[in-house]
This record gives C-alpha cells, sequence and structure tokens, in this order.
C-alpha cells in the first residue's frame, strides 16, 4: 500500500525529532544538567519510525536501554521525557527512572529496559493479553543483536510461535554488542535466520530506510492480527555514537567503518528522497527542522523549570526492597 505524502513527511518528522532530541539529551549529559548514563539512538531512528509508523495507538511495544526513539516513534511526551532525563517530578516516572525507564501505557509505551533482553518476556506477556482480549491487537518487542543470543529471547519467541501470538520481535542489528563486534558472538551471519527454528517468518531488511522498514512491518502486523502468529524482523543498521555518551570520546570501531555508515544516514536519505520526488521542497524541510529544533527547546525549558521530586518520594512506587 502507498503512504500518503502526509505520512511520510510525518515519519520524517517522527525520525527528525529523534535526532536533536538525543543530540541534545548527549550535549546535556556531558555537561552535567543529566545524570546517570545515556544510551542514544543517532543513526537507527528508521527502525522505530518504520515499525511504529505501523502500529495502533492500542498496541503495545516495550524498548531496550537504547529507548528513546521508540518512546518518541509511539507518541510519547517531549516534554515529560526530557523531564525524567533531568530527574524532574513531572517526568514520566517522577525523576526517579531516568533514560532506561521511561513509560507510558496511554500510548501502548510498556516502557524501556536496562536489562539485556529483559523485556522481551515482558511483551510477550502483552502478546498473551491482546490475544485474550481478542480486539485485534499486536505487540512488538524491540531488541539488540546481543539480545537475540539470551535465553529469554528464544524462551519467548518459542512459547508465541507454538501458541500463535500476535507478537513482533523487531531486532535492531547494529553490528556492535557495546563494544564488542557482533559477529565476534554470532554463530550465523544473520539472525532473521532463527526463526526457521521456531517455525516463523524470518525477514532481513535495510534498517535504514523507513520505507522498506515499514513495508516488512506492516506484512507482519497484518499477519499478527490475523491471528497467524509472530514474526521476526532483523534491521541492519548501524548507531553513528558510541554505545553510551561518554565524556572522553573513546571508540574502537573501525573508522572507515563509521564513516560508510555515516554515509547512509536514514534521515539525509529519506529527506533528499523525498525531495527529489516532490514529495516537500527545501524550504519545507527547513522549516520543519526549524519547529522541531524550538519543540526539543521547550522540552529543556520544562525539563529546567520542573522540580525536584521531594526525599519522601524515595520509596513512593517502589514494590520491593
Amino acid at each position: 500500500m502507498a503512504l500518503s505524502a502526509e505520512k511520510q513527511l510525518e515519519m520524517l518528522r517522527t525520525m527528525q525529532t529523534i535526532r536533536r532530541f538525543e543530540e541534545r539529551a548527549s550535549e546535556d549529559y556531558i555537561g552535567g544538567a543529566i545524570y546517570g548514563v545515556v544510551h542514544c539512538y543517532i543513526g537507527e531512528e528508521a527502525v522505530a519510525t518504520g515499525i511504529c509508523s505501523a502500529l495502533n495507538i492500542d498496541d503495545r511495544i516495550i524498548s531496550t536501554h537504547r529507548g528513546h526513539g521508540h518512546c518518541i516513534a509511539k507518541g510519547a511526551d517531549l516534554n515529560r521525557m526530557m523531564a525524567e532525563l533531568y530527574g524532574r517530578a513531572t517526568g514520566y516516572c517522577k525523576g526517579k527512572g531516568g533514560s532506561m525507564h521511561i513509560a507510558d501505557f496511554s500510548i501502548g509505551m510498556l516502557g524501556a529496559n536496562g536489562i539485556v533482553a529483559g523485556g522481551i518476556p515482558i511483551v510477550t506477556g502483552a502478546g498473551l493479553a491482546a490475544q485474550l482480549e481478542g480486539k485485534g491487537q499486536v505487540a512488538v518487542s524491540f531488541f539488540g543483536d546481543g539480545a537475540s543470543n539470551a535465553g529469554p529471547f528464544h524462551e519467548s519467541i518459542n512459547i508465541a510461535s507454538a501458541w500463535k501470538l500476535p507478537m513482533i520481535y523487531v531486532c535492531e542489528n547494529n553490528l556492535w554488542s557495546a563494544d564488542t563486534e557482533a559477529k565476534g558472538t554470532l554463530a550465523l551471519e544473520d539472525i532473521a535466520a532463527r526463526a526457521a527454528g521456531y517455525g516463523i517468518p524470518g525477514v532481513i531488511v535495510d534498517g535504514n530506510d523507513v520505507l522498506a522498514v515499514n513495508e516488512v512491518a506492516e506484512a507482519a502486523i497484518a499477519r499478527a492480527r490475523a491471528g497467524e502468529g509472530p514474526s521476526l524482523i532483523e534491521c541492519k543498521t548501524y548507531r553513528q555514537r558510541t554505545h553510551t555518551e561518554r565524556k572522553e570520546a573513546i571508540d574502537n570501531r573501525p573508522a572507515e567503518q563509521v564513516a560508510a555508515w555515516m554515509e547512509r544516514d536514514p534521515i539525509k536519505l529519506f529527506a533528499a528522497d523525498l525531495i527529489e520526488r516532490e514529495v516537500m521542497t527545501e524550504e519545507d524541510w527547513k522549516k520543519m527542522e526549524e519547529e522541531i529544533a524550538q519543540e526539543v527547546l521547550d522540552a529543556v525549558k520544562f525539563a529546567e523549570e520542573s522540580p525536584f521530586p521531594d526525599p519522601e518520594e524515595a520509596l513512593v512506587d517502589v514494590f520491593a526492597e
């Protein structure tokens, strides 16, 4: 199904919003305004955008330690996200969760998870809930190449296949697990090939092509809604930044590899394509960039003007000690 011009522009806006949000998060973390740790999604924006643009608001997703992009693509509020990063009471988790623990159940965002593969069984439970509710909802698990080696991935995908749960498993294969090259820990080249062992479709897609990601997502989602069970989508992509944002620039990835993937920047490619196809003009793109930049500035202002949580709040909403 051909996407409308409006839909394509919306997807570009989402990708650029993720990019500008992440750039500011990195800047403020290095500058000391954000505490804890920040894992940027820069370079992978086409994956979250391509998948989430095919979902409904009541479909559920779960994210990873690199979760800001998924939150934004699912429709999260920038103000509350930035406030959470700043540790303020107006944040999604009242300033107590930080970068790796943002959730908004009202938009189907079940949360980010700092444990590798930790979210996969949780959202598989959401897939079971969707099946039992019988309203045609689906659930999506985002995870990285490293998580595909972990037990929860295999256990979850096995039971989802056996029960034909309405699940889409999305592997964001960015070629590196922290500072270890993924090919050193994978026994096969394509993670999607693992789908055969569970009797489900395994699809490989260019994770830097948002339209291609959207196309395979639409097919997998339609299959899930029809009661035909889960699919595994492997998105070949690349994070342009180091594993976490660092005050000292340390990157052991080959410089030529980084440069090659930078040339395939998903936002630059998509914006250029839209201009070439006359879906938008250079002026349209400039205006969009300016609007997004202002939205991020507004979110920072909201965060800076928000209060820190009271010390008495430390154990509120804590269910285990």
